[in-house]
């Protein structure tokens, strides 16, 4: 195979893995956006009062999932990744958190400037909702998060494709993949210069 042939089957693989990962992220989003505003409804309902914004979690979920990859590609919290999985667990967690809160301010500073009420109208509608509730979205975003990025982790120091062995084909199958996980991590830990020096 030539190299411009390589080259070609490099970017498929890397544009096919991309696309995957986005699913995976927009599946998971819109899925807890979903709950989220269906528990607002419920919680609405009590009051009499309607909502039914069932849309908005889906398009808040194609937008933050690019969010997260365009993040992603800065390569926040690379220093970490040889630390326990909780610390760039957590730094990931807090750094997407803030991302998504900055990306909240802004969204509520275009709709309210397209609907006429200036620039500050966003900030003012924001600031509108109160302290508390904006903390509680901030907490619920946060802890949502922990797990979507603690499988990420997991996924990284596992190999590729781990994780959905585990969870969803057969032990046997699942154990041998994991085995050759493990001799691997034996390896590094017995040899852990010559890991460095083949990096």
């Amino acid at each position: 195979m030539s190299d411009t042939n390589k080259k070609r089957t490099g970017w498929k693989q890397k544009i096919l893995h991309e696309m995957i990962e986005y699913c995976i992220n927009v599946l998971y989003l819109t899925v807890f956006f979903g709950v989220f505003i269906l528990y607002r409804r419920l919680i609405l309902a009590h009051y009499q009062i309607t909502y039914l914004h069932y849309g908005i979690s889906l398009i808040k979920a194609l937008v933050f999932a690019k969010v997260i990859m365009v993040v992603s590609a800065f390569h926040f919290g690379r220093k970490l990744e040889d630390e326990p999985l909780v610390y760039p667990t957590l730094y990931k967690t807090v750094v997407f958190t803030v991302s998504m809160a900055l990306f909240s301010l802004i969204e509520s500073t275009v709709r309210e400037f397209l609907r006429g009420k200036g620039l500050a109208g966003g900030w003012d509608e924001l600031m509108g909702q109160g302290g508390y509730e904006w903390l509680a979205g901030a907490l619920v975003v946060f802890f949502a998060f922990i797990p979507f990025f603690a499988a990420k982790e997991l996924g990284r120091v596992m190999g590729e494709g781990k994780i959905w062995d585990v969870f969803f084909r057969r032990r046997m199958t699942t154990e041998s993949s994991l085995s050759g996980y493990k001799r691997d991590s034996e390896n590094k830990r017995n040899n852990p210069q010559g890991g460095k020096d083949s990096m």
